[in-house]
């Protein structure tokens, strides 16, 4: 829950506004961007904003970045020095990803707003109103569209197959792993995972080349996992040295 400042000589009303408005820090928070001054956004596109440890990280809707950051009592500030992936995007996402920067080099504040997160510049306008990120994952279930293969390289799936994964609201796990079906367990501790011994079925699928040895991959990604983060429509799954193990999008649910 975000602590929230009361400036001295206010009335109970502008306390209580305060309390909605101005947490004393953004730290180990995640944010989704919903709206974005002077630029409509599009269906499928996402910038996304985390707070941690003195640092922004995320996405602006075509590279990653990563800067130092200090916000409290509604105060924000954006390191000069900024880290990122240099990918070309078509226009829609290049345009957002122009806006988005500038309006994060722009922010001098923030306030929070009906659960929103608005950053504001200094004269208190708003550039971008960003919504709180989903972080559990009991009740969600995802399509895989990379994984670690066992062999020092993230992959992608092979065309023609489909992997899943569902996180069932009772600990449980369950999906595809593109022929058999699996299931087990998992716990979760803030970001911290733990996948229990997946049980499988045995069928066998010849077509196309290559399918059962990419379910034994992907099972074997699946038992090294220690962490999760969700981000936008993205779940990475990554190992205690914080390498990849499975990157996924939204699936639909399982039927039961």
């Amino acid at each position: 829950m975000l602590a929230a400042a009361i400036l001295p000589g206010c009335s109970s009303i502008g306390r209580e506004r305060e309390v909605a408005s101005a947490p004393f820090t953004l730290d180990n928070t995640a944010w989704t961007l919903s709206s974005l001054r002077g630029i409509g956004l599009l269906s499928g596109q996402h910038a996304t904003l985390q707070f941690a440890q003195g640092r922004a990280t995320g996405s602006d809707g075509c590279n990653r970045f990563g800067v130092s950051s200090k916000a409290a009592d509604g105060k924000l500030e954006f390191g000069a020095a900024r880290a990122s992936t240099q990918m070309a995007c078509p226009a829609p996402a290049a345009e957002l990803a122009a806006a988005f920067s500038g309006a994060l080099k722009e922010a001098r504040g923030y306030r929070i707003e009906g659960g929103a997160l608005l950053l504001v510049n200094a004269s208190g306008a708003t550039l971008a109103s960003l919504i709180a990120q989903p972080e559990a994952l009991a009740g969600t279930a995802w399509e895989v569209s990379s994984f670690h293969n066992g062999r020092q390289s993230v992959v992608s799936v092979i065309e023609g197959t489909r992997l899943t994964i569902e996180f069932l609201g009772d600990s449980n796990l369950r999906g595809s792993g593109g022929c058999n079906t699996f299931a087990g367990s998992f716990t979760t501790e803030g970001n911290a995972i733990n996948i229990g011994r997946l049980a499988s079925t045995r069928m066998a699928c010849a077509q196309p080349e290559g399918r059962m040895a990419q379910e034994t991959s992907f099972l074997a990604a699946l038992q090294t996992v220690t962490s999760a983060r969700r981000e936008a429509d993205r779940l990475e799954l990554r190992t205690a040295s914080g390498s990849l193990a499975v990157s996924a999008r939204p699936a639909s649910p399982a039927k039961p």
